[in-house]
């Protein structure tokens, strides 16, 4: 799956990411991209009050290891950003559960992916920062600078006021 600009777009002012790292997104979101596809078309016909346990998605999602459960993320927030306008509530409650865990091992340049995607989808796709900064609160203070999240249109201030979940009072 490319994204819709294609591969060698910097979309706006962003440096390029190396291409085999895209390319290692693309193959892993390929991968489970046909089962992403038929839990989605599934929980659409289906009942929205069930539990997400319950669900198509959700039983996708319990299936797959942390890098999966991060390419399906990836691949669902890609889907949800291009399709915005069609019924994306089944992809944007799974987009919202993945969020929701935390110790998926994100990486800096998975979070810039989807930080691109994000920017370019617009504000229209209001949801568009979910799956980015909860990502985002599991990189280490640093990786991400201020300038590249402003750049993203990133509704948050500088990285270190980021508080991973673990380290929040409650």
């Amino acid at each position: 799956m490319a994204s819709v600009a294609g591969p060698e777009t910097t979309r706006s002012d962003h440096p390029p990411l190396d291409r085999a790292v895209l390319q290692g997104f693309y193959r892993r979101m390929r991968a489970v991209a046909p089962a992403a596809v038929g839990a989605i078309e599934r929980d659409r016909a289906d009942d929205p009050t069930r539990s997400f346990a319950d669900t198509a998605c959700g039983r996708l999602a319990r299936s797959l290891d942390h890098d999966g459960l991060r390419a399906l993320g990836m691949w669902a927030h890609h889907w949800c950003m291009r399709f915005y306008d069609d019924d994306t509530r089944p992809g944007l409650r799974l987009v919202r559960e993945i969020a929701e865990r935390f110790g998926l091992g994100w990486t800096a340049d998975e979070v810039r992916w989807m930080l691109r995607e994000s920017r370019v989808a617009g504000p229209s796709a209001e949801a568009r920062f979910t799956l980015p900064l909860a990502a985002l609160r599991e990189l280490a203070p640093g990786q991400l600078s201020a300038a590249e999240l402003a750049l993203a249109g990133c509704p948050v201030g500088e990285p270190s006021a980021i508080v991973p979940r673990q380290l929040r009072r409650r």
